[in-house]
């Protein structure tokens, strides 16, 4: 679960000079089994092709995934720059996996980084190292340690963080699948706006004007019935109204314009079966598509709590910082909730991902469940649209 609007990971303290002799000691430390492992891995690699080589390559790649990890950390500690993990996700399979593995650039990168921390990555961090222990090459130690340090922990991040080329390709493919499930996305929503109102309003429509050809054709021969059937027509118009009411609530609600995501949100919140507590703290509006977005994302979930938590309470929380609008919805229910069964949350995460968003969800067996969804985006000053009137 991701960190509150307006809060931000502590930093610590940067390492003195004997802990950035204590990381190039446990750099040292890791020289042989990176060697051992840039040899397996070669070798792994070559024999793979015979297939005798899989074994041993789902054995040394976690294991160098893991030895990389250790100095990802160093180097994030030196450095002072989060260095996150960017592989790619595990497939199932043996066979799929290396292949996957063999995919990945990061793969490459670690391969390149064992090179590189058993030869040019050693010799610095044991000078580090020899400049404390011999006792004359004390000054060079005390004014060297840093330098040497960030300069072997840079080389680090580099090999241990994809490049400008691999983050384009990746950010090419997000924004490939974003737009394509945007494309499902809108044609889905057009088609069910056009078979409500085909099946709805269309029909209420058509047999308003047969009411209302019959009423013409017995108005002279027999008034009763004709007033009869205008009342029918009149019915039918009331009805043909609340139909095309809702339909355009499904594709923007007309109080989301009036009174913004929070006073929308509680609107909808008091309609509910279960009692909901709005917290809301948005110095502005975020733009016009994140705001109806994000609006259906949290109706969905409140929908859910309703349908599925057996909850008693729930709350939803609006905020906004460093550039991100984040919701929250929770309920006491009985928890369990799981994004990957129906498409009532896939349908959110799609919705959001077209804006750069994403939800996450902590559900366990008994509850509590939260929702959060988040989307980068600047808010606008605050302001009120005037309604239009009821439709």
């Amino acid at each position: 679960m991701s960190t509150l609007p307006g809060t931000a990971p502590r930093q610590a303290a940067p390492p003195g000079r004997l802990a950035l002799t204590g990381y190039a000691a446990a750099q040292l430390l890791a020289f042989v089994p990176a060697l051992l492992l840039l040899v397996l891995s070669i070798l792994g690699g070559v024999l793979a092709l015979l297939w005798i080589g899989i074994p041993l390559l789902l054995v040394t790649v976690p294991a160098t995934r893991w030895l990389t990890d250790r100095h990802r950390r160093i180097a994030q500690r030196v450095l002072g720059a989060v260095i996150p993990e960017q592989y790619r996700p595990r497939e199932r399979g043996p066979v799929r996996r290396v292949l996957g593995w063999a995919r990945d650039p990061m793969t490459w990168r670690d391969l390149g980084w064992l090179l590189w921390t058993a030869t040019f990555g050693f010799v610095l961090s044991l000078v580090v190292v020899l400049f404390l222990v011999l006792v004359v090459t004390g000054a060079l130690w005390y004014f060297g340690v840093e330098p040497l340090m960030r300069a072997r922990c840079a080389v680090d991040r580099w090999f241990l963080s994809v490049g400008h080329t691999e983050r384009l390709e990746q950010r090419v493919q997000v924004l490939t699948e974003t737009r394509a499930d945007a494309v499902d996305h809108s044609t889905a929503e057009l088609r069910r706006i056009e078979r409500d109102l085909h099946d709805g309003t269309q029909a209420r429509l058509v047999a308003l004007s047969m009411n209302l050809g019959m009423a013409e054709s017995t108005f002279e021969q027999d008034p009763d019935a004709a007033r009869r059937l205008l009342a029918d027509a009149r019915a039918s118009t009331v009805a043909a109204i609340g139909d095309l009411r809702a339909v355009l609530r499904g594709i923007h609600p007309p109080v989301l314009a009036d009174r913004g995501l929070g006073g929308a949100i509680a609107a909808l919140a008091l309609d509910l079966a279960v009692p909901v507590r709005v917290e809301a703290a948005l110095t502005g509006r975020p733009p016009a598509p994140v705001e109806s977005a994000v609006y259906f994302a949290l109706a969905e979930c409140l929908a859910n709590v309703v349908k599925h938590a057996d909850a008693e309470h729930a709350w939803v929380r609006l905020g906004h910082a460093d550039g991100v609008l984040r919701g929250e919805v929770g309920d006491d229910g009985v928890g369990g909730a799981d994004p990957g069964r129906g498409t009532g949350m896939l349908g959110v995460m799609r919705r959001l991902a077209a804006f750069d968003g994403t939800m996450a969800v902590t559900s366990p067996i008994g509850g509590p469940t939260v929702l959060t969804v988040e989307v980068p985006c600047a808010l606008s000053s605050p302001r009120t649209t005037p309604s239009s009137g009821p439709v």
